[in-house]
């Protein structure tokens, strides 16, 4: 019989198979919200959720999207993974691309660096499979140190032409590091994010590769009004703070707010 009338499922540190999920899933009819965190036992799981407006996964795992009402997803990766280790890069970047395209429709958008590494080549810029005409908000987690992450993300805000806030938290792993790396101020990637009014960077450290996102940031967004950063150094912020304040912004009612 399912849950007919079931229409929020959240899960936390359990162990399933592929088929168990997936018609647990499947015998929700009415579900609306879906959230599956900390799991084992999972590889592949389908969801085809007519109603679903929530999809919130953190763990490792590759996900069929069949969920045309689908307004908000979070994918997150647990798990630490350094730049060359994973024998089926090439699968996963695919895997990733055919993801975002089923994603075209949503309104908010959690990511992870994981899922970032896979979008781009090299220092080549990569072309989304979708353009998210109804992206208005993307939280990024993402390690400035590995240019793939950069690349991607700056790809991913190209293609949400109505982004309107944006939330960031660095991310300093070792194992995300690329031996190829390059300062983000020496690319030349240009970036319009017209509609963006709000932006926050969390977990600031202060390192250069995070002031020089900043200033792409301020650079690419006209309608900018409030760009938060949360300090969370262990230095002398006095000089990093004077940096901040002197970076041009494009948009004249750009405030820039740092709290401690």
């Amino acid at each position: 019989q399912g849950f007919k009338r079931l229409t929020r499922l959240r899960l936390n540190n359990f162990s399933s198979t592929d088929m168990d999920i997936q018609n647990l899933v499947s015998f929700c009819p009415a579900l609306r919200s879906l959230r599956l965190t900390y799991f084992e036992g999972i590889n592949h799981l389908t969801v085809q959720a007519p109603k679903l407006k929530l999809l919130y996964v953190i763990g490792d795992v590759e996900i069929n999207l069949d969920a045309p009402n689908l307004e908000v997803a979070l994918l997150m990766h647990h798990k630490a993974i350094a730049p060359h280790s994973d024998p089926i890069a090439l699968h996963k970047e695919s895997y990733v691309k055919q993801l975002l395209g089923s994603l075209s429709d949503i309104k908010s958008f959690a990511i992870s660096g994981f899922l970032l590494r896979y979008l781009s080549k090299g220092c080549i810029l990569t072309k989304l499979p979708a353009l998210f005409a109804r992206l208005e908000n993307i939280y990024l987690a993402i390690c400035f140190l590995d240019q793939r992450q950069f690349l991607a993300a700056c790809s991913l805000f190209q293609n949400a032409p109505n982004l309107k806030r944006l939330d960031v938290v660095p991310s300093h792993s070792s194992n995300t590091w690329d031996q190829d790396q390059a300062r983000i101020k020496e690319f030349t990637v240009q970036v319009q994010l017209d509609h963006l009014v709000t932006a926050s960077v969390q977990g600031f450290r202060g390192l250069d590769c995070e002031v020089d996102f900043v200033a792409k940031l301020l650079s690419w967004a006209p309608a900018l009004e409030e760009l938060k950063i949360e300090w969370k150094g262990k230095t002398e912020c006095s000089m990093v703070l004077a940096k901040l304040l002197a970076l041009p912004r494009v948009s004249p009612r750009a405030k820039v707010i740092v709290t401690f």
